[in-house]
């Protein structure tokens, strides 16, 4: 776990990262994910409950709800921090739980913003961008700090490659950290309650990155929040989470004028104006 944390969650599901293998920054695509039938158990717990959902290649996708239905476990489950007790899940058609996968030529990049950012207080901000880079050796030294000015750029934070962790605010390192996840050029990014402990001014500049982000970038991006304003204004699609169970997923618009009486609750007590649009 704490290997993944230093990386961002950097990797690929189908080959390990060996530091054996080329790896071309510029073949970047999106991903499509499907889950069929998923189950999870902690104990007598039943966390995730046959979850079934498709997310399409290239789309913002969020999944919202409020603390503790699950969210969070789904998310893990996708990029395998957890097993599921039955149900797989398919990325471009592959099972990634499946105990004889082979070796598919169909690989790809995923990376994820944890909610605390998980920045390395020991390094600047430019080696925590590149430090994925680096460790893997992918490019020469010229290359990894022309990629870090690049990424730093893209979320806002030109020239800020040397100062510390410390002399950040709590949307700075969520920049850093999404600029981190960027240098590896993931086709999936995803999001653990990005909006947490942010004020509402820097949610709507998160917000904002993102939506940047997207017209610049062809990977999917799947994010987890109990902020349903964010979820609306940077969502092609959103699946409401309840109980363990998925209970709707459509567009913003398609949220917003649902008749599930278990979504409109979670509006009408999350968000001010809605009742009357």
């Amino acid at each position: 776990m704490f290997e993944k944390i230093k990386h961002g969650l950097a990797g690929s599901f189908f080959h390990p990262d060996n530091g054996n293998r080329p790896v071309d920054l510029h073949d970047t695509r999106g991903v499509g994910i499907r889950v069929e039938g998923l189950n999870k158990y902690f104990g007598a717990n039943h966390v995730l409950k046959e979850i079934n959902l498709e997310i399409y290649a290239g789309e913002t996708f969020c999944i919202i709800g409020p603390s503790g239905t699950g969210k969070s476990v789904l998310l893990k489950h996708i990029v395998k921090l957890e097993t599921p007790d039955s149900g797989e899940i398919y990325v471009d058609d592959i099972p990634i739980f499946a105990q004889n996968q082979g070796g598919s030529p169909r690989d790809y990049r995923y990376s994820m913003v944890f909610q605390s950012s998980a920045l390395f207080n020991s390094l600047t901000v430019g080696e925590n961008v590149g430090l994925w880079l680096r460790e893997k050796r992918v490019c020469k030294e010229q290359r990894i700090r022309e990629i870090i000015r690049e990424k730093l750029e893209m979320v806002g934070l030109t020239g800020k490659e040397l100062l510390r962790t410390s002399e950040l605010s709590g949307g700075m390192k969520k920049r850093v950290a999404i600029a981190r996840s960027l240098a590896m050029n993931p086709d999936l990014i995803l999001y653990d309650e990005p909006t947490a402990e942010l004020d509402p001014v820097t949610t709507d500049e998160l917000a904002n990155t993102i939506l940047k982000l997207k017209e610049s970038t062809k990977n999917t991006t799947v994010i987890v929040t109990h902020d349903l304003n964010f979820a609306l204004y940077i969502s092609d699609r959103i699946a409401m989470m309840h109980g363990g169970s998925i209970v709707e997923i459509g567009t913003p618009r398609e949220i917003k004028r649902s008749e599930n009486p278990i979504v409109r609750g979670f509006i009408y007590t999350t968000t001010k104006g809605i009742r009357g649009e």
